[in-house]
């Protein structure tokens, strides 16, 4: 026999409310057709009782998980050396604990692991998907249109912009502004070391590069990176071998800029006497850099909210909708 103390049952906090079990249920479900006073009378019961949802039960009412994924497209360490995604988990986890949702985390880096989290989120285990980092091409994103999964992507989902819903940053207006305060300090030889060619935020930044460069863009000034350090300090030893006399770099992202400042470290070069360096992001990574990275605020809070708000708006069946965040530079040692 069981000598523990008893569940709390909605009957229970009925008693306690002084009224019937619908409307308990109906608060729990909303709130829909209860007025103020009994909503706060409910709610106070269900406080004093201890009652706990029975969250297996209602999803067999409502036919909803009350959980969503989190799909980073990248391979699992870059969940924990990229801090971005760590900002962006821990904002979509925070927004969704206001509404009483779980969250899981997946990682699809590889052809099978997609697939294998396309048949998970088409058999109904979550109510709907976050996608982090997806690239153009990428059969998650027709995976999950196929079984009609809510999503919503950071940054623009290429090829699927008019059928997915997204939250992005300015990509191309951000970068826009770092090079032009690059021009500004009198810089002339201004590299860029992008991100992949293959995801929006790669493609926006450096386009936003090129807006500035204008006529005298030259393809060696460029070298492409994937947002780590390493790729960072592989671009930054190729550019300088190009063009030793290049006096300014705009890293895609803070975590390559500090890879770029390895090797211009490692190559007798000042920062920023010799070479000026401009990140994007504004992650922990660029305070932690010395020098400090002046780079591009992105709004990670806001993008998070967003991101939750739209993915619950999709999944009570709104249309597919867009929210572009605007960016500001934050001047710091590193230009």
């Amino acid at each position: 026999m069981n000598g523990g103390r008893r569940r709390p049952t909605i009957e229970d906090v009925a008693t306690e409310a002084g009224v019937s079990r619908g409307t308990v249920s109906r608060v729990l479900n909303g709130g829909h057709y209860v007025s103020p006073v009994t909503l706060d009378t409910v709610n106070r019961a269900i406080k004093k009782t201890g009652y706990v949802v029975n969250q297996h039960a209602r999803s067999l009412v409502t036919q909803r998980s009350e959980s969503v994924a989190f799909i980073l497209s990248e391979p699992t360490e870059r969940l924990f050396t990229d801090p971005n995604f760590a900002v962006l988990l821990r904002g979509c986890t925070q927004a969704l604990a206001e509404h009483d949702i779980g969250l899981f985390v997946c990682i699809a880096a590889s052809h099978s692991e997609r697939t294998r989290i396309a048949r998970f989120l088409a058999a109904g285990h979550v109510d709907g998907a976050l996608l982090v980092s997806a690239h153009a091409g990428d059969p998650l994103l027709g995976l999950l249109g196929s079984a009609s999964v809510p999503c919503v992507a950071v940054g623009a989902p290429l090829g699927f912009e008019s059928k997915v819903s997204y939250v992005a940053a300015d990509e191309r207006g951000g970068a826009r502004t770092m090079v032009e305060y690059l021009r500004q300090l009198g810089r002339t030889r201004i590299a860029t070391i992008t991100g992949p060619l293959d995801t929006s935020g790669g493609r926006g930044r450096l386009e936003g590069y090129r807006d500035v460069i204008g006529g005298s863009f030259d393809e060696s000034l460029v070298e492409e990176g994937d947002y780590s350090q390493d790729s960072g300090e592989r671009a930054m030893t190729k550019l300088l071998e190009r063009h030793p006399d290049l006096d300014a770099v705009f890293a895609a992202s803070d975590v390559m800029a500090v890879g770029a400042l390895n090797a211009l470290r490692r190559a007798g070069r000042r920062v920023p006497e010799d070479v000026a360096i401009g990140g994007f992001d504004d992650s922990s990574a660029a305070v932690a850099a010395r020098p400090a990275l002046t780079t591009i605020r992105q709004p990670y809070h806001r993008i998070s909210s967003e991101m939750v708000r739209l993915l619950l708006g999709a999944i009570s069946g709104d249309e597919p909708s867009a929210v572009v965040l605007p960016t500001e530079l934050v001047r710091r040692g590193s230009a």
